[in-house]
């Protein structure tokens, strides 16, 4: 595999990651603690990425929703 293959997918998954990460803040209310990172670049780009992850999240159950594959129960 290449580097821009290897690139893409760890792109892939660390946005799968976050997507999963938001699943589990919107079900359960759980999110990562973020106010112990004491890198301020870090805890900027940590939330981005949290940020990432639920943008996704809801372009996902947004498309699910308007799907006729799906149904609400």
């Amino acid at each position: 595999m290449t580097i821009v293959g290897k690139a893409v997918h760890l792109s892939i998954d660390l946005v799968l990651i976050s997507t999963c990460l938001a699943g589990i803040k919107r079900n359960t209310g759980l999110t990562p603690k973020l106010d112990n990172v004491e890198n301020a670049t870090l805890r900027e780009y940590s939330t981005k990425y949290l940020n990432l992850g639920e943008s996704v999240y809801d372009y996902s159950v947004a498309t699910c929703g308007a799907s006729s594959h799906f149904v609400r129960k």
